[in-house]
């Protein structure tokens, strides 16, 4: 029989998270900024939000960062996490192309969200917090968080995007099975949410707006530890576990991949595969064409600008050097929640900026497509997120069956979607739409972007 699944033994869950920090080329990187100085955050800064081995962890340029043992111990429950040959796509496909897929919906949430919803869980318990609170875009996080805490026995808060809690009523009920409060984002709970409902009180909501609220309700109370799911660099230290998973599996398969795709929003899925083999490269390894693909009508990467911007619309945190729409860009309610982001990880940034990966903007219909044809050879329903990587990797079979190369393409499945079937009965319906932004939007968007004192582009 021909392999189809490569796995690991649990002795072999990753001991350490890879820091790329630690081998990109150039300066150091840009960091974060107190908005009202235009200085570099300090540590007693960075403490309101973060227990100090995450704050170590946000500022090291070390390779090789320890896993603490109970976070090792609790990754077991799906970790290590199967890669599969997606052999009846190919064939469907027609294609020389071998692909490759690593699937972290084998998660209790159902997707690679718990890889850093555990540790930022343990630091906080450890720093005495008897509570987590955070935002949430389709809801992955948010269930990360819900089962994090569940974990820990610490009580969960989650702010979650009103179009994705009225797209995605069973994410709510899995957070509140796993013991969690969902709120829909905006709200009326917090001086940010009710300063935009009085504006718009039909306001769809964004990742922008929810870490608001999710920061305000943090400033309010000290028992309650702010944790984020995508963007931070500790946030994607934590998943590269995905990577050198993957990096091991693939000399199981005697193979190596060519192309890398992962889907763009905060960046964490994707920095969690391509980070450790994009590292391998710098240091002497392998040459490899990584591909982040996000939403064309959230073109982070694609069209929006480097500079110092907030992460939240309501500019309650720090500044980051990144790609942005600016903070105050409001996506189409695209079914792909988690990439409706309007700035993505500063790692990220850089290794664009950098030429490391390559960005690439697709649009809904043609993704759900892709996932269709996905689910139906390979037996596994994909989050929309998900279905951008796939979409590219299809594209990028395809080009090989057109050039007659036979080259290896690996992409990251970062979930499932069984709890997005509202938005599959729209794609079969015919009623999925491919949201578009126009370059009026944008302008109004990055008109928000600060230019503060001292920052350079």
């Amino acid at each position: 029989m021909e392999r189809t699944k490569f796995q690991l033994d649990e002795s072999q869950i990753p001991s350490t998270w890879y820091n790329i920090a630690a081998d990109l080329p150039g300066a150091p990187m840009a960091p974060a900024l107190n908005p009202a100085t235009g200085k570099p955050l300090t540590r007693d800064e960075m403490g309101a939000t973060m227990p100090e081995p995450i704050i170590d962890q946000e500022l090291s340029t070390e390779r090789d960062i320890e896993i603490p043992e109970a976070v090792r111990q609790l990754y077991t429950q799906w970790r290590p996490s199967p890669l599969y040959r997606a052999r009846r796509l190919e064939q469907a496909l027609g294609t020389p192309a071998r692909i490759y897929y690593k699937y972290e919906g084998v998660a209790p949430s159902g997707s690679h969200k718990p890889n850093t919803g555990i540790p930022q869980a343990y630091y906080n318990k450890q720093a005495g917090k008897t509570g987590l609170i955070t935002e949430t875009g389709a809801g992955q996080w948010g269930s990360a968080t819900a089962l994090s805490a569940a974990l820990f026995g610490l009580t969960a808060k989650v702010f979650m995007v009103k179009v994705s809690f009225q797209q995605k009523p069973y994410r709510r009920a899995l957070m509140e099975s796993y013991g969690a409060t969902c709120i829909p984002s905006p709200s009326p709970e917090t001086a940010v949410g009710r300063a935009i409902l009085a504006k718009n009180p039909d306001s769809p909501g964004s990742l922008g707006i929810a870490t608001s609220e999710a920061l305000e309700t943090a400033a309010t109370d000290p028992s309650l530890g702010y944790v984020l799911g995508s963007a931070a660099n500790h946030v994607l230290l934590h998943q590269t576990v995905i990577g050198q998973e993957a990096l091991l599996q693939m000399e199981l398969a005697g193979d190596y991949p060519d192309v890398i795709v992962g889907c763009s929003g905060g960046g964490s899925n994707l920095a969690g595969l391509t980070f450790p083999f994009i590292g391998a490269q710098l240091r002497g390894g392998p040459a490899v064409r990584v591909l982040a693909v996000e939403p064309a009508a959230c073109p982070t990467l694609t069209r929006g600008t480097i500079a110092y911007d907030y992460a939240d619309t309501g500019r309650l945190g720090p500044l980051f050097r990144m790609h942005t729409l600016g903070h105050e860009f409001m996506p189409p309610p695209v079914h792909a929640g988690g990439l409706r982001a309007h700035g993505i990880g500063p790692l990220v940034s850089r290794a664009v900026e950098d030429k490391l990966i390559e960005p690439i903007a697709v649009g809904q219909t043609g993704c759900f497509e892709a996932g269709v044809q996905f689910a139906r050879t390979e037996g596994i329903l994909p989050a929309p997120e998900s279905t951008h990587a796939i979409r590219s990797a299809i594209d990028e079979a395809l080009r090989c069956r057109a050039e007659g190369v036979g080259r290896t393409i690996l992409f990251g499945l970062s979930g499932h979607g069984h709890f997005d079937l509202v938005a599959y009965d729209k794609y079969f319906a015919g009623t999925l739409e491919d949201d578009v932004v126009n370059e009026e939007q944008l302008d109004i968007a990055a008109a928000s972007i600060p230019k503060p004192a001292g920052a350079t582009s």
